[in-house]
């Protein structure tokens, strides 16, 4: 059955009987004897060989091939069992030996389905008088009719609603491309490569969702030359306005209260829906859902993430990026690094669309050169594949479409002079040709902190193009909360959250939410009078710390000494080139505000300090308070002046407070509420 050219005869045959169509056929034979409930084992004489999957027309009955060897009487039963346990009688109908089919070689027998059969995978068994033997497990679809496949296709399938096929649908196998006719039938010459085939979601459509995984992309099971089929259902829906939430990285390893944090997290965005009636939500992640360094030290990884999402947001469809710790370690090759992710969450690259959007997904962390240590040697660029993937995806995207292309790492990073931004992908350049044309909104993670550029920014010259590097959910990797409850903060200072997306039609607006906190708080404030750092916060490190160490704690004491300069300092977390701030005394004396670098005091207080403060230091503390640029200064006339913070972002919304000085300043008064 391994032979291509008799896999089509079967396939012919089937189709001219109005019968099943063998999808794979690679076979199950029947395994020993199992308990069935309330029936002996046994099952003597009983042989089997099933395909790993099957196609019905709708209304008729169910038939597998027989091959020579198998043993299949009209007086048996049939029996199958879903995912869920549950047990299905289905009489046998008509059963055709080899020998009465000896022109193909083959042989079939037919079973009747369940009314209300509904498509899945099924463990199948076959009864002979009081015994019972399972033959194997196939999947089960229902089709309208069949499929002609045409010569030199080895993958192909129907993508359809309850109401009929659904036409123009792109598919891939993350090489080759093609589009659905107007029966809903894709086909392609797919060499199988990267083992899965997807469906780019039209717009106007939902899939069917596994938890919160939207079931997109298919696993493929045969040899590179044999034909098989996987299909896609399909759900119109009404796209026009939505909110899209975006998930950064979330660290997630059972340690450091991450779980319960998590689940303030989770409980946030189901209070966030629940305050929005009557709005269709999705989601998307930015990679590192879980930490490849404790997949096996903390049981956790992958598929433990996966429950516990689907457990906390079991409404929410979410679409996944890779990170680079949802790679394998330990590991010599790019394929084997990427294995986990698509074989529990999605392929590594792949796109879909929601309304008048086009979403693209990829992945720009490179593993080629892991050696089978941990040393995680991996390169921020897009690969070759990617490239050839996306130039056939885009064919099939007009130009006045927007794009909003997700990665782990970002296409940009913040630099020290008036260029502001460098490129940080090997092929920064490259990237950004292959989106030429189109208007694009990067979003982008690993960082866990936060910065955005617009095409007013140098490095962008005016081209339709943003990026929006979000911070992290887990803030500095779940250690903040952890030190300090309450205080969930990004080594930048930005409050861990998420961002949302309001989506009408091809129109974008976002802001980002810290977790627990309202959306309309987007910057913090401190009376700089009042912050200072000494050693004598840190009095437990030792005074035969490394240079390196004491050095790095004087950073923080050097940045704010205690001295009395009437600033005030003002972290704007979210903030792009075309939001603006000002700040005025409360009798209208606007202060000259600058712009520039600095260490959230805040952070410090609540990490940086429980970091420092070890007696066993050895090497500077991992995921400390780190100096980035959103920050702004202004000088009040004196010590208890109060001023009035106004912050205005790009679509107009303002956000103020007014700081009654002197403003005190512990990690108490900064708790989230």
């Amino acid at each position: 059955y391994r032979n291509y050219k008799l896999s089509m005869k079967i396939s012919k045959f089937m189709s001219l009987a109005f019968t099943a169509v063998a999808l794979s056929f690679a076979f199950y034979g029947c395994n020993d004897d199992v308990d069935y409930p309330d029936n002996p084992t046994g099952g003597s004489g009983i042989h089997v060989t099933l395909p790993k999957s099957i196609e019905v027309i709708k209304g008729q009955d169910c038939t597998f091939p027989l091959s020579e060897g198998d043993d299949v009487a009209m007086t048996d039963v049939v029996y199958l069992e879903n995912l869920q346990g549950v047990f299905f009688e289905c009489p046998i109908t008509s059963v055709v030996p080899v020998a009465a089919s000896s022109e193909l070689g083959v042989g079939r027998f037919s079973f009747t389905l369940p009314k209300n059969f509904a498509d899945g995978s099924y463990r199948v068994y076959i009864k002979r008088g009081d015994s019972r033997k399972m033959c194997g497990t196939v999947n089960i679809t229902l089709i309208d009719k069949p499929i002609n496949i045409t010569e030199g296709t080895t993958v192909y399938g129907r993508i359809s609603t309850e109401d009929g096929p659904v036409a123009g649908v792109v598919v891939s196998d993350g090489v080759e491309t093609a589009v659905t006719d107007a029966d809903g039938v894709y086909q392609l010459a797919s060499t199988k490569i990267k083992g899965y085939v997807f469906m780019s979601v039209p717009s106007g459509y939902e899939p069917e969702q596994l938890g919160v995984l939207p079931v997109m992309y298919a696993k493929l099971k045969g040899g590179p030359n044999e034909p098989e089929s996987a299909h896609f259902k399909l759900k119109k829906v009404d796209q026009s306005k939505y909110k899209m939430l975006v998930f950064g990285d979330m660290h997630l390893a059972d340690r450091t209260d991450d779980l319960k944090q998590f689940s303030e997290f989770t409980d946030d965005v189901k209070e966030y829906i629940r305050q929005n009636p009557g709005t269709r939500f999705y989601a998307l992640t930015l990679g590192d859902m879980s930490w490849d360094l404790y997949w096996a030290s903390r049981k956790y990884d992958l598929t433990n993430y996966l429950d516990d999402i689907n457990k906390r947001l079991p409404d929410l469809m979410v679409y996944h990026t890779i990170g680079n710790h949802d790679n394998k370690m330990e590991t010599t090759n790019n394929v084997d690094a990427k294995a986990p992710f698509w074989a529990n969450i999605a392929p590594e690259y792949y796109s879909y669309n929601i309304g008048g959007v086009h979403y693209i997904v990829l992945d720009n962390i490179d593993c080629s050169n892991y050696d089978g240590t941990s040393s995680r040697n991996y390169i921020q660029r897009l690969m070759p594949e990617q490239f050839s993937w996306l130039a056939k995806d885009l064919a099939h995207v007009d130009k006045s479409t927007p794009l909003v292309v997700t990665m782990h790492a970002p296409v940009f990073y913040p630099i020290a002079t008036s260029d502001k931004f460098k490129g940080e992908l090997t092929n920064t350049s490259d990237v950004l040709n292959a989106f030429d044309g189109y208007t694009v909104h990067f979003i982008t993670g690993h960082t866990h902190k936060s910065h955005n550029v617009r095409p007013s920014d140098k490095i962008i010259n005016g081209r339709p193009v943003y990026e929006h590097n979000v911070t992290a959910i887990c803030g500095s990797w779940w250690w903040s909360g952890h030190y300090t409850k309450d205080v969930h903060l990004s080594p930048d200072g930005s409050p861990g959250g998420y961002e949302i997306w309001d989506v009408n039609g091809q129109d974008i607006k976002w802001v980002y939410k810290g977790t627990k906190m309202d959306q309309n708080i987007q910057f913090r404030s401190y009376d700089l009078n009042n912050v200072s750092f000494s050693s004598a916060d840190v009095p437990n490190m030792s005074a035969s710390a490394p240079t390196s160490v004491k050095n790095a704690w004087l950073r923080y004491e050097s940045a704010y000494p205690n001295t009395k300069k009437n600033t005030i300092l003002v972290n704007v977390w979210n903030w792009s080139n075309d939001w603006k701030i000002s700040i005025k005394t409360v009798n209208g004396q606007e202060l000259e505000v600058k712009e520039g670098w600095a260490y959230d005091p805040l952070h410090i207080a609540a990490m940086s300090v429980p970091r420092f403060n070890d007696a066993n230091l050895t090497s500077v503390p991992n995921f400390v308070t780190q100096s980035f640029p959103h920050f702004f200064r202004a000088t009040a006339p004196d010590a208890d002046t109060d001023v009035v913070i106004t912050v205005t972002d790009e679509f107009g919304t303002v956000y103020t407070e007014t700081m009654e000085r002197p403003k005190a300043f512990s990690t108490d008064l900064y708790r989230r509420k």
